[in-house]
This record gives C-alpha cells, structure tokens and sequence, in this order.
C-alpha cells in the first residue's frame, strides 16, 4: 500500500511509467531528481502520509526502498 502511493507520486512527479518504478530505483539517478524534485517529493509524501520528515534524515534516502521504509516506520 505504501509502495503503490509513492509509486504514483513519483509517477505524477516524474511524470514516468509506473512499471519504471521498483523498490531499488535510484531517486537521484535514476529519475534524474535534483535537489528541488527531491523536496517536492518530501513535500508529497508528508502531505499523502501525514508525517513531517527531518532535513537530516532525507539524506539517507536514496532508493525508492528507502522511502517506503522511512514511511512505514513513521506512519
């Protein structure tokens, strides 16, 4: 459940296909997100989850994996 709404985030955001979308996707590389996508996508995901995500911590978000379990253990 929380993999398929940040699926379609990044899908809306990126505007890419959702098969493109795996738990190993590299946010950065792989979708091309620099620093600004990056903080819009923190800014969907704490809107859709209803969490607040701490500057410090983003930093050791790099797979879409890592958001999902950033997220699960937040919600």
């Amino acid at each position: 459940m929380v993999f398929e709404k940040i699926r379609s985030i990044l899908c809306d955001q990126f505007d890419v296909d959702e098969d493109s979308i795996t738990m190993d996707t590299q946010i950065q590389e792989d979708l091309d997100a620099d620093s600004i996508d990056v903080v819009d996508l923190v800014v969907s995901i704490e809107d859709e989850f209803d969490i607040e995500i701490p500057d410090d911590e983003i930093e050791d978000v790099k797979t879409v994996g890592d958001v999902v379990k950033y997220v699960e253990e937040h919600i």
